[in-house]
């Protein structure tokens, strides 16, 4: 039998559940990510202000309200030392809620739904479904502004169809037609019906929840999202689920790694850390607030131009940095032997993954794999390697993008998980302990 954990050993994960609990879309990932680093003393930056950058300073800015990155300036000159980054993003696959989504169907009220990114459709039926996301609204004065908006009551649901309509659900599967059987059923039309009377209730309730009027609601970004809080799980309690897992997990164990090293910050640390959290990798990146994007690069450039660096200088600086792609990896499986490739088995538990591709899926390389590992072995954690079947697609993260962009050596790695982009995904409760120790010596090295 497994031995169960000990309360230091399961604090990480809890704190991981608490941390995606309170995340459920990725602009309030952001905002949970904002109010931790404001707690810990970081300064945060406008991208339109002018930026007076201190040696020893701790920083943050965001882009688009769910893209960020943290840092601290230490005292090695950059163009001598470069930085260690870790990058990871805030969104996940799901489903996004359409500009005018409600409709009026025989009585029922719906919510029109958008499939965004890869999720597994079949998880989302017969789950209690919350809204969340932001909305944009006009205030007293008459300026935009930004809001965050949460369901976390039931609120949807996508009912199955009995099996006595879907004679073949067991053996074909559970399908969805995206555009015609996705939308969510909201509540009975009561009175007034048709499109007008379901977009104003819809409205109402959005506005309703923003704590302004129904003229002061302008847009709305929202998310369909599970309303079960995360749970430890197993005879030992030694899983974790949630949703989210896939990639809030490592935006968490970044961010975790970079407050943990406050205590060298403050006594003068010589090396400078950042992390990095981009929206949109789960639809390409391609975006002003993704990893494809010029977010990092503009934020690299501005760090340069603080240490009055010139171009060669520039290069030199990012010559001498690593960039960490974190993004969950795929656990074996003992249900589905046949989908991985036999010599790497990465198991639940058992520590933080390389991940390798050939055809540059993942950006490892053998020099930065074997820094990684180093960090492992300095952190006393346990490391394994991933590569995927030869005859399956393998997904990407943002470390070939950003590799590409910047021009400098990347490592992909992550925890092992089940059911990466299922609406509730488990991994092991003391990787992500393990993890953080791994990146808190990669961020001190």
């Amino acid at each position: 039998m497994p031995t169960a954990l000990s309360a230091a050993q399961r604090a990480p994960a809890q704190d991981l559940l608490d941390f995606i609990d309170a995340s459920p879309s990725p602009w309030h990932a952001v905002a949970t990510c904002c109010a931790r680093l404001d707690a810990a003393g970081y300064q945060r930056l406008n991208e339109s202000d002018r930026w007076s950058l201190q040696v020893g300073g701790r920083y943050y800015v965001t882009r688009g309200d769910a893209s960020l990155i943290a840092f601290r300036l230490g005292r090695a000159p950059l163009a001598e030392a470069g930085l260690t980054m870790i990058g990871a993003h805030t969104d996940s696959p799901g489903l996004r809620v359409k500009p005018r989504p409600a409709d009026d169907v025989a009585g029922m009220r719906r919510v029109g739904v958008e499939v965004y990114g890869g999720p597994i459709l079949a998880t989302f039926a017969d789950r209690d479904l919350g809204l969340a996301g932001r909305v944009y609204v006009r205030d007293a004065a008459g300026e935009l502004r930004s809001r965050l908006v949460h369901f976390a009551e039931p609120l949807l649901r996508l009912p199955n169809l009995a099996i006595h309509m879907n004679r073949e659900v067991n053996e074909s599967g559970l399908k969805f037609n995206k555009q015609n059987e996705l939308p969510l059923l909201l509540g009975v039309a009561d009175g007034e019906s048709g499109p007008c009377a379901a977009d104003d209730a819809f409205r109402a309730l959005l506005a309703e929840r923003a704590g302004v009027a129904v003229e002061d609601l302008l847009s709305w970004e929202l998310v369909a999202c599970d309303t079960q809080k995360g749970a430890f799980w197993g005879v030992d309690r030694e899983f974790v689920a949630n949703s989210q897992l896939d990639n809030l997990a490592s935006c968490h164990a970044a961010l975790s790694a970079l407050l943990a090293g406050e205590a060298a910050a403050a006594a003068g640390s010589e090396q400078s850390a950042l992390v990095a959290f981009f929206d949109h990798e789960e639809v390409g990146s391609e975006s002003a607030a993704g990893a494809g994007g010029s977010f990092i690069a503009d934020l690299l450039a501005r760090l340069a131009l603080s240490q009055q660096l010139d171009a060669e200088d520039q290069r030199r600086m990012l010559a001498r940095s690593l960039f960490i792609s974190a993004d969950m990896a795929h656990a074996w499986h003992p249900n589905f032997p046949t989908a991985y490739e036999p010599g790497h088995r990465v198991l639940v538990n058992g520590g933080p993954v390389i991940k390798h591709n050939a055809n540059q899926r993942y950006s490892t390389n053998a020099e930065t794999a074997a820094r990684f590992a180093e960090f492992c072995r300095c952190a006393g954690v346990p490391c394994q390697h991933y590569a995927h079947r030869s005859d399956l697609g393998c997904g990407s993260t943002i470390g070939p993008i950003v590799a590409a962009r910047l021009g400098i050596p990347s490592v992909d790695i992550g925890n092992p998980m089940w059911a990466m982009h299922s609406l509730r995904e488990s991994a092991g409760a003391l990787d992500h302990g393990y993890l953080i120790a791994a990146l808190s010596a990669a961020l001190a090295s």
